[in-house]
């Protein structure tokens, strides 16, 4: 058992229940705690998830609660309550909602969990993850976004299932944006050591490179209702386990910049190293000046968005 006494998961939908689930049974912390403001929800999951722990062996105490006092004491918490944007909903729209959320909850950090180490998950996750470090005014090493490294694993199962090889072998980057103007690098991408622009040919790449960006969408139209739970989660329990095992692991993640890669005061997805204190530093890679170019977009479409941010009422 590891030296974590508490993880906070705020949400309980899809994303929080089956994130809840994943981090009891790996044993990360002695008490995991859901939360959400549907009476029952939280209870009920972390009632059900409990009830599996004789069969998998796992000694996690899971509970549930719809109070934001459930949060005092918390060494990690993970935000992924908010709304996704709906037909008819305006990129404001959802701005406006979920800042609204994260605002709350960062408050309640702020004041019940100041020496935590917090995750966000909530979209438009780069924004709101700049929110909510403004909010919650933790260190910003404390506070990064779950987005690089959901969209990393989805563009390295497309490269192994084109090359038909095992998806553990394939190594890469996606940074920027958890959005249309991702950057898959392409330059750092490899299997088991071995370019990937030595094993297949441009317009296989371009076409990788596409279906990447498009990676929770097409799960969106394929579910017709709902979006993914099992690939993200798996993601978060990632980063999770970096944090509470102190790996120092090498991972994208939508950290704050100040100065790295050229940019300041804005969190995007890049490469950390992350432990036990969250991001220990940003590492920046070498770029070719095509992604670079596709880089210094992805930044400005988060620019934008914080500017929608920053109209918002406070």
């Amino acid at each position: 058992m590891t030296g974590l006494a508490k993880i906070v998961v705020l949400g309980a939908g899809n994303i929080g229940g089956s994130l809840a689930q994943r981090l009891a049974e790996s044993d990360l912390a002695r008490e995991v705690v859901l939360v959400d403001i549907i009476d029952g929800l939280p209870q009920g999951k972390a009632l059900d998830i409990q009830e599996s722990a004789p069969i998998l062996g796992f000694s996690t105490r899971v509970s549930g609660s719809t109070s934001l006092d459930a949060i005092a004491g918390a060494d990690v918490v993970v935000e992924t309550a908010g709304l996704a944007r709906k037909p008819g909903m305006s990129r404001s729209d959802l701005l406006e909602k979920n800042a609204a959320i994260v605002r709350g909850h960062a408050e309640a950090v702020r004041a019940k969990a100041p020496e935590s180490v917090c995750v966000v998950v909530t979209n438009p996750v780069d924004v709101m993850t700049y929110y909510f470090r403004d909010v919650s005014r933790l260190p910003p090493a404390r506070v990064f976004g779950e987005s690089g490294t959901l969209d990393t694993a989805r563009f390295r199962t497309f490269v192994a299932e084109a090359l038909h090889v095992a998806p553990k072998d394939v190594t890469g980057f996606v940074l920027g944006t958890h959005g249309d103007t991702m950057v898959p690098i392409l330059s750092l991408t490899s299997v088991s050591g071995v370019p990937l622009a030595k094993l297949l040919p441009p317009d296989r790449l371009a076409a990788l490179v596409d279906r990447a960006k498009q990676g929770g969408g097409e799960i969106v139209n394929l579910l017709k209702t709902g979006s993914a739970f099992y690939a993200p989660t798996a993601s978060q329990a990632e980063l999770v386990r970096a944090i509470a095992h102190d790996e120092h692991r090498l991972l994208p993640v939508s950290a704050h910049l100040d100065g790295a890669f050229g940019e300041k005061d804005v969190y995007v997805g890049v490469p950390v190293v992350l432990g036990r204190q969250g991001v220990e530093r940003v590492v920046e890679v070498e770029l070719t000046p095509a992604e670079r170019t596709a880089f210094r977009a992805s930044v400005e479409a988060v620019r934008a968005d914080l500017a929608i941010l920053a109209k918002l009422p406070r």
